[in-house]
């Protein structure tokens, strides 16, 4: 039941105090604000990150040739080979739990390799399968992708990056048919491409020019070489085993010595993400912490201001005693004093904390920030009342048990 004397002497006791309350309750207030913001800001770091990798294939795993550090079958160490068409093939049998692959061939940025009239610029042509836009995918703002058409009849069709597309045509304007040359040879535009990830590989998507993989090899003498070889795991399936079935098939394709580490280049991405999800567990431990830590000194705080307030009140409480006064309701004064003044400082914070994080995701909203939208959630706000609660009782028990234990004797005789 509802109190309201009570609750109105709890209020003048904390009032009357005024000076002393609010020094004593900035700790909790400081505390439980800083546990706020550093949460908010954990927060916008890990959905800054899940944004950079979002639309990349996290089930993904890469190839590349370096050259051999051991001597294999008559072969020096130190020999350069190339990944070939025939082992696509080879993988796709034997790797049965693949998914997608897609051979890549790199063309570097030369001056002004991208021409269309008196337009032009430096940017990367990139050779690709169909199946590459499922590992890093790009959103179509005209057109469409590479397809398997494309490849089987080594069409001269490219796909230009949303880069590209700014600096060779006008705004508003539909590439799709338009001819550009591309270190030297014409293509025709087929589609621009946006990428939905800050992650990408060779290059950023918005300044490449990507071709059919086999129209590529052909028209740029590459032969059957492959530069770069992607792959993705069915789901459910680890990619390490994908990642290790390719590359016992890699050596023994090409003749290197099984256990040559330094051959074939491997990346591994779904061991990079884990890496990032343990450095966000690890962060946020850490606030955690910082912040619980901090408002446990608030609470001591808390609790070192109550028994002040208990030794000044003792006469007070002796009297209380004496009229009947129970040592439940001597308990209870204290204790309601101290979630009071605890919940008070700690909801201020809250509040504060909050609006800071809001304010500060307004400004971030403004650009491409790899911070974004630094806020708590309901539940840690829930969670922050319920520790407000503990921490304001275990600051008042200690207190509250000193003020049971006033003999109203001993009190009323107290000067």
């Amino acid at each position: 039941m509802f109190d309201l004397d009570r609750w109105q002497e709890i209020w003048i006791t904390i009032t009357h105090n005024k000076s002393r309350s609010v020094l004593t309750a900035f700790g909790v207030f400081w505390g439980m604000l800083m546990l706020v913001l550093m949460v908010g800001a954990g927060n916008a770091l890990e959905k800054g990150m899940t944004s950079q990798i979002e639309g990349f294939a996290t089930n993904s795993c890469f190839f590349a040739s370096e050259r051999t550090t051991l001597p294999y079958k008559g072969f020096r160490k130190g020999r350069r080979w190339d990944m070939t068409n025939s082992d696509l093939p080879v993988i796709r049998k034997k790797v049965a739990e693949l998914q997608y692959i897609s051979p890549v061939l790199f063309s570097g940025g030369n001056d002004k390799n991208v021409v269309r009239g008196e337009k032009n610029g430096s940017y990367l042509v990139k050779g690709c399968y169909p199946e590459y836009d499922l590992i890093e995918k790009s959103k179509m703002l005209y057109g469409r992708y590479v397809n398997d058409i494309d490849i089987a009849e080594k069409r001269k069709v490219c796909v230009i990056g949303e880069r590209v597309y700014e600096v060779l045509f006008q705004k508003g304007e539909d590439p799709t048919g338009k001819q550009i040359r591309v270190n030297g040879i014409y293509f025709q535009v087929i589609g621009v491409a946006r990428s939905t990830s800050g992650v990408s590989i060779g290059g950023q998507t918005a300044e490449t020019v990507v071709l059919p993989f086999s129209t590529m090899q052909q028209a740029f003498n590459h032969g059957n070489v492959i530069h770069f070889l992607a792959a993705t795991a069915k789901d459910g399936v680890p990619v390490k085993i994908v990642q290790d079935k390719i590359l016992e098939i890699l050596k023994q394709q090409h003749q290197i010595a099984p256990d040559d580490k330094e051959a074939v280049f491997t990346m591994n991405i779904e061991e990079q993400f884990k890496m990032f999800n343990y450095l966000g567990i690890g962060i946020a431990a850490l606030i955690w912490i910082v912040g619980l830590g901090t408002l446990f000194a608030g609470a001591i705080g808390v609790s070192n201001i109550m028994l002040v307030t208990v030794r000044e009140r003792t006469k007070e409480i002796g009297i209380r005693r004496a009229l009947g006064a129970t040592p439940r309701s001597i308990i209870g004064q204290i204790l309601s004093e101290s979630v009071v003044l605890t919940v008070l400082a700690g909801l201020t914070g809250i509040v504060v904390g909050v609006g800071l994080l809001r304010a500060t995701g307004i400004v971030l909203s403004q650009g491409d920030q790899f911070f974004k939208d630094p806020q708590i959630s309901f539940g840690m706000a829930v969670t922050s009342l319920l520790i407000l609660l503990v921490i304001g009782t275990f600051a008042g028990y200690i207190p509250a048990q000193r003020a049971m234990m006033i003999k109203p004797v001993e009190a009323i005789a107290e000067e």
